[in-house]
């Protein structure tokens, strides 16, 4: 029996208990990136914290599937049609084909995820995959009356909807603040908000990836992308929606409109947002010149764990300021942490009674709009409480099924005993991970640590190197 979530609606502007379409059971879409470039860590507290979502949801008793797309293609950089093509950008960039920045961005993507323990997504999908599904549902918009086309582009009318700006009163003009002016405006849109469906005339000549159409030899604009995938693994309706704040105008306005246009009915209930990471000069983005990564985070000698726990202590709705001091505060507290829970000696009895009713405050912490501050409070409380450790450390791996900061990484005692044949195998395939790793072998890397989950060993990626231990 699943457990009631609450978290912030966008749509509704509310905090609302969360009711899935089936009973039980969660359709759940992630925007993905777009893999031109490395994810800066602004890019990266959004995927934490949606993962925190995935993970509070499964706590609660939720079978989730979720699905992820990755841009690879019509993302131009401003969202709303205009500027330069991103993958292209990245490509002139490196010298590189399109299809090379795609792969390596996506596997760095991934491996960022990987150190910051953000589960990988039920399935993952690459616009480029998907060019039939987006020629169908533009070809039905356009028998619709919902698109038409101009200077043989195919665009969405969106003074056909009574209501476009469905996540907010605001007016366009305010709606529009952030977009930018310097791009030259499409003479073609019949309205102001129209965007694109389709490109087959472009500004770009040289653009690497082209698909036959029936409107001619182009590409898919950006919008199109989530509301085919999404429909293409989850079926005409989902649960919930993920995405960062700037995603709300114009991409996820734009999802809705198509997506509704195409189907004639409510497309998605629940639309979750996380908010900007700032730094002293104000938002994090990737035209800064250089921006912060993980990796960066970890030459600086900060763990990604600790990045993630800096992020699980605000609130995702909140705008959080990203320093060094803070980071370094963090750090000290993280180390800490890590001490007491690997003070805690795993024997006894469980405490039951103690056990449901801290899993019962956790989980009413977590489920409250993701108060993971909330959380981590509970843990603190939990290790001044006179319960025995047993029930410390049962409770503590409970939390870390959603917080998934490795807490007990070093705590259990008899986690590594297995007979001596069976550990050389298991430090054997820990070096092939590794040297799998320092290829960019990382779909083998993958499969090396799924290989051992299999046979009960679970590996954890420690600031002390990889340690393991009996599932």
């Amino acid at each position: 029996m699943e457990n009631k979530v609450k978290f912030y609606n966008t749509l509704t502007g509310k905090v609302e208990t969360f009711v899935p379409n089936e009973e039980g059971k969660v359709k759940m879409y992630t925007c993905g990136p777009t893999v031109y470039h490395f994810a800066h860590i602004g890019n990266l507290r959004t995927y934490i914290m949606e993962d925190v979502l995935e993970k509070t949801l499964r706590y609660a008793g939720y079978q989730v599937k979720r699905v992820m797309n990755i841009t690879d293609v019509g993302h131009l950089s401003s969202d709303a049609d205009t500027g330069e093509d991103k993958m292209l950008k990245g490509a002139k960039r490196e010298h590189k084909t399109v299809m090379q920045i795609a792969k390596y961005y996506t596997d760095a993507f991934f491996e960022d995820c990987r150190k910051l323990n953000i589960g990988r997504p039920e399935i993952v999908e690459p616009a480029t995959n998907c060019i039939d599904e987006f020629i169908h549902m533009i070809e039905v918009l356009l028998e619709k009356g919902y698109a038409y086309i101009a200077g043989d582009n195919v665009y969405f009318d969106t003074s056909k909807l009574e209501n476009y700006y469905v996540f907010s009163s605001q007016s366009e003009k305010e709606l529009m603040v952030g977009v930018r002016d310097d791009v030259s405006e499409d003479t073609n849109k019949r309205n102001k908000s129209d965007f694109v469906l389709w490109f087959t005339k472009s500004k770009f000549d040289n653009q690497e990836l082209k698909w036959n159409s029936p409107w001619g030899t182009g590409y898919p604009g950006w919008h199109i992308e989530c509301s085919c995938i999404s429909m293409k693994h989850l079926g005409e309706s989902m649960d919930i929606h993920c995405g960062g704040v700037d995603n709300i105008f114009p991409h996820h306005t734009n999802e809705i409109a198509q997506s509704e246009s195409y189907t004639g009915h409510k497309w998605c209930n629940y639309w979750f947002h996380v908010h900007h990471l700032n730094d002293k000069s104000g938002k994090m983005s990737k035209s800064k010149g250089e921006f912060l990564t993980a990796s960066l985070l970890e030459e600086k000698g900060y763990p990604a764990l600790v990045y993630r726990m800096f992020c699980l202590q605000s609130h995702y709705r909140k705008p959080l300021e990203f320093s060094y001091e803070v980071m370094d505060n963090v750090a000290a507290a993280y180390d800490k942490l890590l001490k007491a829970v690997e003070r805690l000696e795993d024997k006894g009895e469980l405490d039951r009674e103690a056990f449901d009713c801290y899993k019962n405050k956790f989980l009413e912490a977590v489920a409250s709009d993701l108060n993971t501050a909330m959380g981590i409070t509970v843990i603190y409380e939990l290790l001044k409480d006179s319960i025995n450790d047993k029930t410390k450390l049962a409770l503590i791996r409970s939390f870390d099924e959603v917080l998934s900061l490795n807490l007990t990484g070093g705590s259990r005692k008899n986690d590594t005993e297995v007979d001596p044949e069976f550990e050389q195998y298991i430090l054997e395939k820990i070096e092939e991970r590794k040297a799998a790793k320092k290829a960019k072998d990382f779909a083998k890397a993958d499969e090396i640590r799924s290989k051992l989950a299999e046979q009960g060993i679970l590996l954890e990626d420690t600031r002390e190197g990889v340690k393991w231990r009996k599932a």
